[in-house]
């Protein structure tokens, strides 16, 4: 599927489902402010300690409407369920970036990408370990990296426009980016599906 008709099919998708696309959104605004506002040390230790988690619940729910399935706000803290396997991955990625980082800024950018599919894999697998989604994350992002950064150009107006408009027009541009990826995600997933029924 291409990048302009994954996008129209993330708009197809948010359809009526905006509210709670949004309302996810200033959720994890909120957390983020939140830290950001507390003691430097501790505000770090939550930080490192949550976010795995937060982003597998924000990526559960936000793959849900993707699909068109039943998305509730709920699913946002469904990450805490398997608190330390979102919290493995989110430091193994992080890991991983920085290690491929202290070469050079072109392979970080590449290690951050061939990641990029952890959090979506390890919400539709329940029973996979973190290092599990990482690698799967990076075999399915062969031959995709590039696509995604295109992807992820798409929205570039989007993002200068939201800055012109001092950070409001985020409130819908993240929801559509991100459901934007979770379709660029089920899509990889599909095809590769069938290349293996295929084989």
């Amino acid at each position: 599927m291409e990048n302009k008709d994954i996008m129209a099919k993330a708009r197809e998708s948010l359809k009526g489902h905006w509210g709670i696309a949004v309302g996810a959104v200033l959720l994890y605004a909120i957390y983020e402010i939140v830290i950001r506002f507390l003691p430097p040390t501790l505000g770090t230790v939550i930080s490192l300690s949550l976010t795995g988690a937060i982003s597998l619940g924000f990526n559960t729910l936000i793959l849900a409407l993707s699909r068109r399935k039943n998305a509730e706000i709920s699913q946002l803290f469904e990450g805490f369920s398997r608190f330390w396997t979102a919290l493995a991955a989110y430091l193994l990625q992080g890991a991983f970036i920085i290690l491929w980082m202290l070469l050079l800024i072109i392979p970080g950018l590449i290690a951050a990408y061939s990641y990029a599919m952890t959090f979506y894999i390890l919400a539709d697998n329940k029973s996979m370990s973190a290092f599990e989604a990482i690698g799967k994350s990076k075999e399915m992002m062969k031959g995709n990296k590039w696509k995604l950064l295109c992807l992820h150009f798409r929205f570039f107006w989007w993002m200068l426009l939201s800055i012109i408009t001092l950070g409001i027009g985020l409130i819908w541009l993240i929801p559509y980016m991100s459901v934007s990826v979770a379709t660029f995600y089920n899509d990889i997933k599909n095809v590769q599906f069938q290349e293996v029924s295929l084989a």
